[in-house]
C-alpha cells in the first residue's frame, strides 16, 4: 500500500446550538481532516478529533497537527504499510497522542477498504446492516433538556445521555424522570465526583439509569472499582480507557460493567477493535461514543459500531444534530432511531468538497518518494 501524499486540513465550524458540560461550553468546533492518497490516486479519509483546548484529554488541535506533521508522517515515510494495523504498530514507538495517531490510522483503514472494494464495516467484521442511534442532551437547564428530549424523541433516537455534575444531578434527573419515567437514559459525569460524593452517587440508583459514565477521576480505575461495589447503577468508563491494557485492567478489577469505546481516544480502529473483542469475550457491554465530530469520524464510528459487541445505542446521531451542513455526502441520517451501515467501499460516504473548502483554515501537503 504505497502512500503518495498526505493532506491535512484544519477546519472550523459553528455548532447549531451550544454543547454544555461542567468542563465548559463548546460553540465552535475545530478538527483535522486527514486524506491519505496512494500511488493509484485512491484517497482514504480520517479525522483528528482533539478539541481546541485540552478539556477532554491533554491533546489539542494544535498539538495533534504538530505530532502528525513532525512525528507520525515522517515515520510513515520511513516504513511501508501493508495492512492498516501496521500503522498502529508503527506508532507504538510514540507515547500517547492517541487522537493524532487515530486520525492518520483511520484514513489508512478507509484507503485499505477502498483498495479492496469492501466496506469498512465488512473489513472489520461488522454484522449489522443498521445500528441504533443515541443522542447527548447537553443543556444548562431542565427546561432546555426537556425540550431537547422531546425533539429527539420525535426524531426517533433510542437512548439519551444526560450531562450531570454535583450541582445538577438528583433534582435534574428527577425532573426528567417525572416527565419520562421509562425513557432509556444514562448519566455522564465527566469526572466531576469523588468518593466523598458516595451518598450522592448511591442516590442516583433511584432513577433506573442504563449507566453512569466516568463519575470519578479521568485517569482512575482503582476508585471506580470501589464505587461499583457500592452502587447498583452500572459504571461505564470513558476517559480512563485509552488502551487495551486499561480496558483489561478495569475489567479484571471490576471497575465497570460497561465501556465506551472511542477510536480517537484509544489511538485508532485497531486498538478499538482489540478492546471490543476482549469485552465481547468477557461479556462486558460496549458502545460507541461521540466527540462532536464531523462526518468523516462519524462514518468510521458507524462501521465500528456494526461489530457484534456494540449492544447499546451509541452517540452516533445525524449530521444535522450539530451542523447546518456537514463535510460528507450524503449526510448521516437517522430513520426511526437507526442509522444505515453503508455497504459501499471504504467508509461509504463521499466528501462535500465545497463545504470542506469553505471551512478550511490551514492546509498542509506531504509528498512521499516511492522508489
Amino acid at each position: 500500500m504505497r502512500i503518495a501524499q498526505i493532506k491535512l486540513k484544519v477546519i472550523s465550524m459553528p455548532l447549531k446550538s451550544p454543547f454544555h458540560t461542567h468542563l465548559g461550553t463548546v460553540t465552535e468546533r475545530e478538527g483535522i481532516i486527514v486524506e491519505v492518497i496512494d500511488s493509484n490516486g485512491i484517497s482514504g479519509y480520517g479525522e483528528g478529533v482533539a478539541f481546541s483546548t485540552p478539556w477532554y484529554t491533554e491533546e489539542t488541535v494544535k498539538t495533534s497537527l504538530h505530532i502528525m506533521s513532525d512525528v507520525l508522517i515522517p515515520l510513515l515515510k520511513k516504513k511501508p504499510i501493508n495492512q492498516p494495523e501496521d500503522t498502529a504498530i508503527l506508532f507504538q514507538s510514540i507515547r500517547r497522542n492517541h487522537m493524532a495517531k487515530a486520525g492518520l490510522e483511520m484514513a489508512v483503514w478507509d484507503l485499505y477498504a477502498k483498495r479492496n472494494s469492501k466496506s469498512l464495516s465488512a473489513v472489520l467484521g461488522g454484522t449489522r446492516g443498521e445500528i441504533a442511534s443515541g443522542v447527548v442532551v447537553a443543556a444548562d437547564s431542565l427546561i432546555s433538556s426537556l425540550n431537547q428530549i422531546e425533539k429527539y424523541l420525535e426524531e426517533g433516537y433510542r437512548r439519551f445521555k444526560i450531562k450531570i455534575n454535583p450541582s445538577q444531578d438528583y433534582a435534574f434527573l428527577e425532573g426528567i424522570r417525572r416527565y419520562y419515567p421509562e425513557l432509556p437514559i444514562m448519566a455522564d459525569a465527566n469526572s466531576s465526583y469523588t468518593l466523598r460524593d458516595l451518598d450522592r452517587l448511591k442516590a442516583l440508583d433511584d432513577f433506573n439509569l442504563l449507566m453512569i459514565e466516568q463519575p470519578l477521576a479521568c485517569d482512575d480505575i482503582i476508585e471506580h472499582s470501589l464505587l461499583q461495589k457500592e452502587i447498583n447503577t452500572p459504571i461505564c468508563l470513558d476517559e480512563s480507557i485509552v488502551s487495551f491494557e486499561d480496558a483489561r485492567n478495569a475489567i479484571e478489577l471490576g471497575s465497570c460493567k460497561i465501556i465506551n469505546i472511542k477510536a480517537g481516544r484509544v489511538g485508532g480502529i485497531y486498538e478499538a477493535k482489540r478492546i471490543h473483542d476482549y469485552c465481547h469475550d468477557k461479556d462486558i457491554e460496549v458502545w460507541c461514543g461521540g466527540m462532536i465530530e464531523f462526518g468523516i469520524s462519524r462514518a468510521h464510528n458507524i462501521a465500528l459500531a456494526s461489530l457484534p459487541g456494540f449492544t447499546i445505542p451509541g452517540d452516533i446521531s445525524a449530521s444535522n444534530r450539530f451542523w447546518e451542513e456537514d463535510i460528507i455526502t450524503p449526510e448521516v441520517s437517522v430513520e426511526n432511531g437507526f442509522v444505515t451501515v453503508p455497504d459501499t467501499p471504504g467508509i461509504g460516504f463521499g466528501i462535500n468538497e465545497k463545504r470542506l473548502h469553505e471551512t478550511t483554515m490551514i492546509e498542509k501537503l506531504f509528498k512521499f518518494e516511492n522508489k
